[in-house]
């Protein structure tokens, strides 16, 4: 029985060229568990599952999987597996053959492949498809054949590259529960990089966020969407994410567009200009309070957002209710005190 993976990264630092793409990354990510990368295009994330898998070289820093250092050892030898975006299948073969072409490498016994293939096809409820060939598949069904693929040699490491993003919304939403699924039946380490924040906040067990090359903060789920460190992370977490309205504090009270803001608790705070961070459901229209005038109203069915202009920046309530207002309309808006966040607009950090 292999040994369930830890993987830690000590202060990795990567160029391409003069440009600084991953900047004094550290991490560690626990056995068996299922860990997302979540940030946007360009932030590192795909860079950094690409050094753990031994495809790009790092300029500074250590790989270290259960405590063995890996920075310079090959992919062939650090037990991983790894599913990218595009799926990689060879066109010309067979489902089957796709399965166990890495088990061949491996100089798997015959016998022992079939029961192997057949047992990963399965996993992936692809079992009927052996017999065919990837063009004769759909996108989903191609994904579950990289997925069988990977599960196939039973690794350490579990490396998925935005592997859902080539899927339409429906199947992206079934596959995510298999996904899960998959994860618990393996129990192995799962690394999986993504931009969808709904994916990484049902998947993964922790997740870190990357912006510009860095880690800007690692947690829970939960963790992160209620305690965001930073204004770049309030901002991003999120759909939609948190509005950022520019305030300030007077005789310890929270001003916003000129109206004290009821019942907050001010934290002690030397600041008098700051930025105030609020989710899009917790404001509430309301016959008092922070005025406000309807720019546009997006319909999502079972909600609306609507979109206001406070301080001549748009901010964005999120509503179940079902009245109908008029772009344009002049409205007042409240804000719910006990989910106010203040940050320093200087460096960004929470107050």
């Amino acid at each position: 029985m292999k040994q369930n993976g830890k993987i830690e990264l000590r202060n990795i630092t990567k160029y391409y060229g003069k440009v600084k793409v991953l900047d004094n990354i550290n991490l560690e990510i626990k056995q068996n568990e299922f860990f997302a990368f979540l940030g946007p295009s360009g932030s590192g994330k795909t860079t950094t599952l690409r050094i753990l898998a031994g495809l790009e070289e790092l300029d500074q820093g250590k790989i270290f999987f259960d405590d063995l250092d890996v920075t310079n050892t090959s992919p062939g030898s650090r037990d991983i597996a790894m599913v990218f975006q595009s799926y990689a299948l060879y066109p010309h073969m067979t489902v089957y053959e796709n399965i166990s072409f890495p088990l061949k490498m491996d100089g798997i016994e015959k016998t022992e492949i079939s029961e192997l293939v057949k047992k990963s096809a399965t996993k992936v409820k692809i079992q009927h498809l052996l017999e065919r060939k990837p063009g004769q598949l759909s996108g989903g069904q191609q994904q579950r054949v990289a997925l069988a693929r990977a599960v196939v040699r039973q690794p350490k490491f579990f490396l998925l590259d935005e592997p859902l993003s080539n899927l339409d919304a429906k199947l992206r939403l079934e596959t995510r529960v298999e996904l899960k699924n998959l994860h618990k039946s393996l129990n192995v380490t799962t690394v999986y990089v993504t931009h969808d924040q709904e994916e990484a906040m049902t998947l993964a067990n922790r997740m870190a966020v990357f912006l510009k090359g860095k880690i800007m903060q690692v947690g829970t789920p939960t963790n992160i969407f209620d305690n965001p460190k930073t204004l770049e992370v309030a901002g991003f977490i999120g759909n939609p994410p948190m509005n950022l309205i520019d305030a300030e504090i007077s005789n310890k009270q929270l001003i916003i567009a000129g109206i004290k803001i009821k019942d907050y608790e001010l934290k002690e705070t030397n600041l008098k200009q700051v930025v105030a961070g609020i989710r899009p459901t917790d404001l509430n229209i309301s016959n008092e309070g922070i005025p406000a005038k309807l720019y546009l109203t997006e319909q999502l069915g079972d909600s609306s957002i609507m979109n206001l202009i406070i301080n001549n920046k748009i901010v964005k309530l999120k509503t179940m209710e079902k009245k109908q207002y008029n772009d344009g309309s002049n409205m007042f808006v409240k804000l719910n005190p006990g989910k106010i966040y203040l940050f320093d607009p200087k460096t960004g950090l929470r107050i």
